[in-house]
């Protein structure tokens, strides 16, 4: 398939930030699979495809572990991103099997569901404490106030990361996650190197401490795992800390305040809502799929394949577009359209296959506490301005919420 020029799809263009679904649209009407000159990627923008990709062994979230850069026919990063790529190549949802495997294994002991239930108690007192404070103050940003501390607070509680540093989580995982945008300026990676660099240093001396005197928490329990073979290194304690910190509240903060933003722009639903809070729970799904917090996953073809009667080739690039996706009107009847009861939804804003999201029910957790605190609490919340929205794409947001309690 030749590239084809003319597309909707920009994103680096405000407008299409600020809602890209019908350029979505004009994409899944294109074909099943298009190429994008701009970021040298192949784009593929419908649900089936998608999710099928997100389980095809030919394509992997790195290939070093079959090729070297020059074998792959491509330039290894830049020496001065080193603290960067030791950090975040180094945690699973950067590695394929076997060591994504020995890692996910480790590690998933403590997101069972049943762990999860164990937590319940501590998310959902977190989340009305938070809510409490602002209704007393009669407001502010729901961001700042809600959506940020509640995950922060719950995955930082978890990994055992003192009350006092917590200050220090959000502003390194926001840096880091800025080279998963698109094309990411130099002054990104600089300020994603210098996070990552103060980021693991903070990491192994929380990892050290723990040595010494080992606590009820993740940190703890990953030092002490040794299934033989299966210890994590240290460079794989360090990422994988990192990464649960970061995924950890990235999603949930972005999914708390996009929902809260369709919310506003779709009263009749928001009132139905208020109405019956045994909605909340098909209304966590469909908030995460009308306005998907991750939009794009990108994986590396380590074997040629076919997509559509297009030979897609090792070396190349695909991006699934998760927002296209969960908007597609083969899966989705009106997708458009908010329906907060909406009785069928396979969306895939946790990914799909061995790297589907390991924290998805502390995020569901997480996403019902507050939207029950907010219903319960702030029962007549309202919009005070229009929010503006990050000029990201990968990772969709906005730059704060400000709301009332009336």
């Amino acid at each position: 398939m030749a590239p084809v020029s003319g597309l909707a799809f920009d994103p680096w263009d405000p407008a299409f930030l600020a809602d890209p679904y019908p350029a979505y649209a004009e994409l899944r009407a294109r074909g099943r699979i298009v190429y994008y000159e701009p970021t040298g990627q192949w784009l593929v923008p419908h649900h089936a495809d998608v999710s099928a990709l997100l389980r095809e062994r030919r394509l992997g979230r790195t290939y070093l572990h079959r090729f070297s850069h020059e074998e792959f026919g491509r330039t290894a990063p830049p020496p001065e991103h080193e603290p960067f790529h030791t950090l975040n190549d180094h945690g699973m949802l950067d590695l394929e099997p076997p060591d994504h495997t020995r890692i996910r294994r480790l590690v998933s002991k403590a997101f069972t569901p049943r762990t999860v239930e164990r937590l319940k108690p501590y998310v959902e007192e977190v989340a009305d404490g938070l809510v409490t404070r602002l209704v007393e103050r009669g407001g502010g940003d729901l961001l700042a106030d809600v959506a940020e501390p509640l995950p922060v607070a719950v995955i930082a509680q978890m990994l055992g990361v003192p009350e006092a540093d917590r200050g220090l989580l959000r502003p390194w995982s926001a840096a880091i996650c800025g080279m998963y945008e698109l094309n990411p300026t130099e002054d990104t990676a600089a300020r994603a190197v210098r996070a990552s660099a103060e980021f693991s240093a903070y990491l192994r001396d929380l990892i050290a401490a723990r040595r010494t005197a080992p606590g009820d928490d993740l940190v703890s329990a990953l030092i002490a795992a040794h299934d033989e073979e299966d210890r994590l290194t240290g460079t794989e304690m360090i990422a994988t800390a990192a990464l649960l910190l970061n995924a950890g509240h990235e999603a949930t903060v972005n999914a708390t305040v996009n929902g809260w933003w369709a919310l506003f722009r779709n009263p009749a639903q928001l009132a139905a809502l208020r109405a019956d809070h045994r909605l909340v729970p098909t209304a966590v799904e469909e908030l995460m799929r009308y306005d998907t917090p991750l939009q794009l996953f990108e994986r590396w073809v380590l074997d040629d394949l076919e997509i559509a009667g297009t030979t897609v080739p090792r070396g190349a690039e695909i991006a699934m577009l998760f927002g296209s996706a969960n908007h597609d009107p083969a899966v989705f009847t009106d997708p458009a359209r908010l329906d907060l009861a909406r009785p069928d939804n396979p969306h895939i804003s946790f990914s799909a296959g061995i790297h589907y999201c390991i924290g998805a029910p502390l995020a569901r957790l997480e996403l019902t506490a507050s939207l029950t605190a907010l219903l319960r609490r702030a029962p007549a919340l309202a919009l005070t301005a229009e929010p503006e929205r990050k000029p990201n794409f990968v990772i969709r947001g906005l730059r704060g919420l400000e709301v009332e309690v009336r």
